[in-house]
């Protein structure tokens, strides 16, 4: 699959898009042995010679992606009235998808990728991955909820997993669970008596929401993080 110059030097990533530019200008970027002077230049990463300051860049298979998911966009992999976070990403590449599910209205951290072991371990009951929130109610949330989360709150079709509530204030808390099954988190507030106005994922397993990304934003994983992850 061939690529523009710029946008595979970002995805990989060794620079912003600007820093990326300015490689390229410097001189820094050869492919197959030639100085690369312009960053619209189609390379094929499985097939060419990349490199920057004499070494070589490789292309992987899989691709995993922190998006800070801002609320009116739907956690999808296409969608014929919507936006969808894959419209948000530069890479394009087909078989992206997003790990587990956020409201429309929800934002925050998303991860997405094409690795669909690490997919299948991060959402599997069965490893008990906490997914922490920021959630804001309506009216003050009861002292009595901290043991109600971590006794498990039946919600009618089942009963939530045990939880961990911060109460960081009247009206605002973190939440930690290890499901995520459909509206679950504003489920378990609106059983205690409040209304979540306001929902943000900030980490699943190790991996934290980048806080200078802004909504809208993406970037590559880090090896650090990735790695960490996987051992999630």
């Amino acid at each position: 699959m061939e690529w523009r110059l710029d946008k595979f030097l970002t995805q990989i990533p060794v620079g912003t898009r600007s820093q990326v530019k300015d490689m390229i200008k410097k001189g820094r970027v050869c492919v197959n042995g030639v100085h690369a002077s312009k960053p619209e230049l189609k390379v094929d990463p499985e097939n060419d010679n990349i490199t920057l300051d004499g070494k070589k860049l490789f292309y992987s298979q899989y691709a995993y992606y922190m998006l800070n998911k801002p609320a009116g966009v739907i956690t999808a992999t296409m969608d014929k009235k919507k936006e969808t976070v894959l419209d948000l990403l530069d890479d394009k590449r087909k078989d992206l998808f997003p790990v587990g599910r956020l409201d429309i209205d929800t934002e925050g951290l998303l991860l997405i990728t094409n690795d669909g072991e690490l997919c299948h371990r991060l959402l599997s009951p069965k490893h008990h991955v906490d997914k922490c929130y920021l959630a804001k109610t309506d009216l003050p949330i009861p002292a009595d909820a901290v043991k109600k989360f971590e006794e498990g709150i039946d919600l009618g079709d089942f009963t939530s997993m045990p939880a961990k509530l911060e109460i960081l204030g009247d009206c605002e808390a973190k939440v930690i669970v290890q499901e995520g099954k459909f509206h679950q988190v504003k489920r378990m507030f609106e059983a205690v008596g409040v209304t979540v106005v306001y929902l943000k994922r900030l980490s699943m397993g190790s991996l934290k929401l980048d806080e200078t990304l802004a909504p809208g934003e993406s970037r590559a994983l880090t090896q650090e993080e990735l790695e960490c992850l996987k051992e999630s």
